[in-house]
């Protein structure tokens, strides 16, 4: 730590300065831990290996919150001229004009973004190389709320989000597609399938679709797909509202801006059987060890076309 309060951190052939460091972003709050800036960046930089291939070449929406979780929150796609010219930039069309989204390609950009407090990385579905052409569908288990009072428990919430997670891996596995599970870091699942990016945003909704209808008309009382929340009633919404151009979503291993410092954390399937499983499992604490045990198993090495798919959903649906 020098003088002046500034830390430098070394990665790769860059050196970092983090501003600040015992700046507190995560408050203590019962038997939630209190968390500093410098925290953020240790853990960002010991998830980097595995955090990386999963951010390459993807516009990034960065959530910040530079006086902590009790402070603003600032939702950034634009990348300040500020930022170091060594980081990756993409420039998206918009509407009346572009959108210069940074890329997280390298160690360096990831610890540099925790120095800007970002908290949360939200992810593009597909890459700057073909940013209509997404690589990944994700589909989020979005619980019903839990009733106030002795009426409910978040282990009630979690146990819809279980119960759905195995309803659609079993369909997944029908059509003959692999998945991979994550704990949100906040309520509940995401479920995400590599694709080989051949498919444009429509089709690869319309496929999302139509696989959480199927789901959600064989479980009415369970599952629901409708947007508006007083439409859900008590049932587990199937989220396929991702899967959009410019949508985005919650990159494996970020932490998420809650107390405590819960991590998005990839799990193998077979994890669904534990009972202490929840979405806030994992934290700053011991979300690497977790995903170091390869929960995903090479899973999101090979995307899959969406045509043979398609012919197997369409034939399950017709009888």
């Amino acid at each position: 730590m020098s003088d002046d309060g500034v830390r430098t951190v070394r990665a790769g052939r860059r050196t970092v300065r983090i501003h600040r460091a015992g700046k507190v972003l995560f408050p203590g709050d019962g038997d939630a831990k209190e968390y500093t800036k410098g925290d953020l960046v240790d853990y960002y930089r010991s998830a980097a290996s595995l955090m990386l291939p999963h951010l390459r070449g993807r516009p990034l929406m960065l959530e910040r919150h530079p006086d902590g979780l009790d402070g603003p929150r600032f939702m950034q796609k634009n990348t300040p001229e500020s930022y170091p010219e060594w980081i990756t930039r993409v420039e998206v069309a918009k509407e009346g004009g572009t959108v210069c989204h940074t890329v997280c390609d390298d160690t360096a950009t990831l610890l540099y973004l925790a120095d800007q407090a970002a908290v949360t990385l939200h992810r593009w579905l597909s890459r700057a190389a073909g940013l209509d052409r997404p690589d990944r569908l994700v589909f989020d288990l979005d619980p019903p709320p839990v009733p106030e009072g002795p009426g409910g428990t978040p282990g009630d919430e979690f146990e819809a989000v279980r119960e759905a997670a195995i309803l659609l891996g079993d369909l997944l596995g029908e059509l003959k597609l692999p998945s991979g599970l994550m704990t949100t870091g906040s309520r509940g699942l995401h479920v995400v399938v590599p694709l080989n990016a051949d498919h444009d945003f429509d089709e690869v909704r319309a496929f999302a679709r139509d696989v959480a209808e199927t789901l959600a008309a064989a479980h009415p009382d369970r599952l629901t797909t409708a947007a508006r929340k007083k439409e859900r009633g008590d049932r587990l919404y199937l989220d396929i509202g991702r899967n959009a151009y410019a949508q985005t979503a919650v990159a494996p291993l970020t932490v998420r801006a809650r107390p405590g410092a819960p991590v998005a954390t990839p799990i193998a399937w077979s994890q669904l059987d534990d009972p202490a499983l929840h979405a806030r499992r994992w934290t700053i604490a011991d979300a690497v060890e977790q995903a170091g045990s390869d929960p995903w198993d090479g899973v999101m090495g090979r995307g899959r076309a969406l045509g043979p798919a398609r012919r197997r959903l369409d034939a399950l649906r017709a009888s």
